[in-house]
């Protein structure tokens, strides 16, 4: 009997101790398990401004979306077997970070004038390896302001720069710059004709500071050539009054500037009551003396 409860006692052991272990292996592995990164990058070209690379990083963790924060990326230009070193950029806390191309001229395109671009994490003790790669053409557009038949139109031409080439049939957004989101004027979608120009009218009354518009042509994620953007002033607007009460006596004004009505209304009825009280005392103390 004794034997039998000693080997039952022995199975125990060995079963915990198993349990135990196994245990201990599962949250190793889930500490030490990488998630997956998954880059974006876009490429933006600012006519008037500077060329870049907005990326992001984005992982699934626990079926959910999260930003990528402070990781290291590489940025690369390939040619043919080549790989050209473009520098490395760290995302921010939302997982974002926008690569600026200093000089345009000396990326390297090949034969059919495709600039191709990696953006490459390494992978650290959370995350794995991942790369993005990008492909674009070089694009330019050229837009101004005409007037005609008494109305203002926005003329913009598209072309390729390195053929010199116009590009047919690819859809421009006009629109006038705002503070926080654009305002998007003409038809839903602005072709290029066969001379790669599109005209699009600018309604009168839109108001602008100092009666300027800031107009931009945009094409948008292209498959092609990316996002180009051009911009340019225009003094068409209608001038923006300001309606400001700062100098005026309001009731929502500072101390200094109180409506006058509020400084000596309110007065009036206090030295008013301390009369008739002052009064009414000094005929008590008539009445006490009587």
């Amino acid at each position: 009997m004794k034997n039998s409860i000693d080997k039952y006692c022995m199975f125990l052991l060995v079963v915990i101790i198993f349990q135990i272990t196994t245990s201990s292996n599962k949250i190793y592995c889930q500490d030490n398990v990488k998630h997956r990164v998954r880059l974006k990058a876009d490429y933006f070209k600012e006519m008037n401004g500077a060329n870049y690379i907005q990326i992001g990083a984005i992982s699934k963790i626990e079926k959910q979306n999260v930003s990528v924060s402070n990781i290291e990326l590489s940025v690369e230009n390939e040619f043919y077997d080549e790989i050209i070193e473009w520098g490395s950029i760290k995302t921010n806390m939302k997982g974002e970070c926008r690569f600026v191309i200093k000089d345009f001229n000396l990326l390297k395109a090949d034969s059919s004038n495709v600039y191709n671009i990696n953006v490459i994490f390494k992978g650290n003790d959370t995350y794995k390896r991942a790369s993005k790669s990008i492909s674009f053409k070089d694009a330019i557009i050229k837009a101004n302001l005409i007037a005609k038949d008494s109305l203002n139109y926005v003329s913009a031409t598209l072309s390729d720069k390195a053929t010199d080439s116009i590009i047919r049939g690819e859809s421009l957004d006009v629109q006038i710059k705002r503070l926080f989101r654009p305002l998007k004027i003409g038809e839903e979608f602005n072709y290029t004709d066969e001379n790669g120009s599109i005209l699009v009218p600018v309604e009168n009354g839109i108001p602008g500071v100092n009666g300027i518009l800031t107009l931009e042509v945009v094409l948008k994620d292209n498959d092609d050539y990316g996002t180009v953007i051009t911009s340019f002033d225009a003094p068409i607007g209608v001038q923006i009054k300001e309606e400001t009460t700062f100098d005026d006596r309001t009731m929502w004004s500072p101390r200094n500037k109180t409506p006058y009505f509020l400084l000596i209304v309110p007065n009036l009825l206090t030295f008013s009551m301390w009369g008739i009280i002052i009064f009414l005392i000094f005929s008590l103390y008539k009445i006490y003396r009587t």
